[in-house]
C-alpha cells in the first residue's frame, strides 16, 4: 500500500469515528454527554483533514489552532465553521472540567446541528479534492 493510500484509509477511518460520535450524540440523554460527543465529531473530522497536511499534534488546542489558521483564515471553510469548533471545544472543556456548569438541551441541540454541518463540509471538501 502506498503512503497516499494509507493516508486515504486513515482519513476514511477518522471520518467514520466522526460519524460514530455524531450518532452517539444524537441518542444521548445528557446534554453534557451530547456536547462531549459532538465536539469529538468535529475533532475527528478535523483529524481527517490533517492527515493530508504537514502537521501533527496530540493537543486539542493545537489541532483547533491549526484548523483555524489553515482552513478558516484562508477561506477554505467559513468563519462560522471555525466558531462552531471553538464553541464546542469551550463547552466541552467547561462541562467536563468545571464545577457547577449547566448545559441546556438547547445548547446540546445547537452543537449537534453544528457538528452535522461540520462533518458534511469536511467530507465534501475531501471528496472535491479527491482525497477520499
Amino acid at each position: 500500500m502506498t503512503s497516499e493510500e494509507k493516508r486515504r484509509e486513515l482519513a476514511i477511518y477518522r471520518l467514520k469515528q466522526a460519524e460514530e460520535s455524531l450518532d452517539e450524540a444524537r441518542f444521548l440523554l445528557s446534554p453534557r454527554a451530547v456536547i462531549n460527543r459532538a465536539y469529538y465529531t468535529m475533532f475527528y473530522a478535523t483529524l481527517s483533514l490533517l492527515i493530508f497536511e504537514k502537521y501533527s499534534s496530540s493537543k486539542h488546542i493545537g489541532v483547533i489552532s491549526y484548523f483555524n489558521q489553515h482552513f478558516i483564515k484562508t477561506g477554505i471553510f467559513s468563519k462560522e465553521l471555525g466558531w462552531a469548533f471553538s464553541r464546542a471545544f469551550d463547552l466541552r472543556q467547561r462541562s467536563d472540567y468545571k464545577e457547577y456548569v449547566t448545559i441546556t438541551y438547547e445548547q446540546a441541540k445547537t452543537i449537534i446541528e453544528e457538528a452535522e454541518r461540520f462533518v458534511d463540509t469536511v467530507k465534501r471538501h475531501l471528496r472535491q479534492k479527491n482525497l477520499i
